[in-house]
């Protein structure tokens, strides 16, 4: 009997040692097996202002997908327009603290690198094609690895906006014609100076409420892109668009350096690769929508004002510039305008 017991303790022994081994191999093998899965797939989440309908929206939808295509999926981008995940600010500060990882801003980014305060400086660029030089020539460089260094964000595209023109209920051709002139800016202090030192009254007035303004007369006019203009409904109070052009600006699409330099090589040469095929996609929408755009305040009845003398008005917020400016700033300022020269 004591050997049958001590026999039958003995199996009852190893079939436990058995059952142990058995279950703790699944269990490696099944957590194994989940950690790969997980570490498959990366997501970028990207917060941008514009709406699904904007150009923005569609280059980056676009960006997306070629990511998608080139990583074989283990990159996916995630978008959120409408300032879903905040402002332009908030996300760069989300960005930091990693609760986003890509946006499209611009002269946001002077809080941090002061020198991009170009992306929208007056009468710095003079058309598309100076802006286009400068972009992707030696300054645009410079530009980037500013906003590496300084901003922790890494540029991957960009789009052109269209130019701000003045609007008005009659024709303003020269800096004389706006002097005592109510108009709305945004509130930036280098645009506040620069209609200050042409003789201008700016205000800034928060944007929804900038329709009311020129309806009540509370202001005379307002400056902003075509696309702008028109979404505001301008065209209803407002029965000019001067073409002043005084700012040709770009805005960049960035992902935080620390979520670039997360990914393996093969990973960021497709990143770049696709950021490299949208570009052209940016700049065609850009033009198709600039055109539709002037089309359509045309449409409403707004008149074009050609006559505008662009070389008065910045030869007179010039020393506007040159005062609110500081010695680098200044300096990028001129090396731009020589670009176009």
């Amino acid at each position: 009997m004591k050997k049958v017991l001590g026999l039958s303790i003995l199996t009852a022994l190893l079939f436990i040692i058995s059952a142990c081994g058995e279950d703790s191999s699944n269990n490696e093998e099944t957590a194994g097996g989940e950690g790969e899965e997980s570490g498959e797939t990366i997501t970028w989440k990207l917060g941008h202002l514009s709406n699904e309908d904007h150009s923005w929206h569609k280059t980056a939808e676009r960006f997306a997908e070629l990511v998608d295509e080139k990583t074989d999926g283990q990159l996916q981008i995630e978008i959120y327009p409408n300032e879903e995940l905040g402002s332009e600010t908030d996300v760069i500060d989300g960005i930091s603290a990693g609760t986003a990882d890509m946006t499209i801003t611009g002269e946001s980014m002077a809080n941090w690198a002061p020198e991009t305060a170009m992306l929208g400086a007056p009468y710095a660029i003079n058309s598309e094609e100076h802006l286009k030089t400068v972009v992707e020539g030696e300054i645009g460089e410079e530009l980037e690895q500013t906003i590496k260094d300084d901003v922790g964000l890494t540029p991957l595209y960009y789009h052109m906006r269209a130019p701000r023109n003045l609007t008005s209920n009659e024709p303003i051709n020269t800096p004389a014609d706006a002097e005592g002139f109510k108009m709305r800016v945004p509130n930036v202090p280098l645009y506040m100076d620069s209609w200050n030192e042409v003789g201008a009254s700016p205000q800034t007035i928060a944007f929804n409420e900038v329709f009311t303004g020129l309806q009540q007369g509370v202001i005379d006019g307002q400056e902003n892109p075509v696309d702008l203009i028109h979404s505001a409904g301008f065209y209803e109070v407002q029965d000019y668009v001067n073409v002043t052009e005084h700012v040709y600006g770009w805005v960049y699409v960035v992902v935080g350096n620390e979520q670039f330099n997360a990914l393996d090589e093969d990973m960021q040469e497709a990143v770049m690769e696709a950021s490299e095929e949208v570009q052209g996609l940016s700049q065609e929408l850009y033009e198709e929508d600039t055109e539709e755009y002037t089309q359509m305040l045309k449409d409403e009845g707004m008149k074009f004002n050609e006559d505008v003398d662009k070389d008065a008005f910045s030869e007179a917020m010039r020393p506007a510039i040159e005062e609110s400016l500081s010695e680098e700033q200044l300096d990028l300022y001129e090396r731009i305008v020589e670009a176009g020269e």
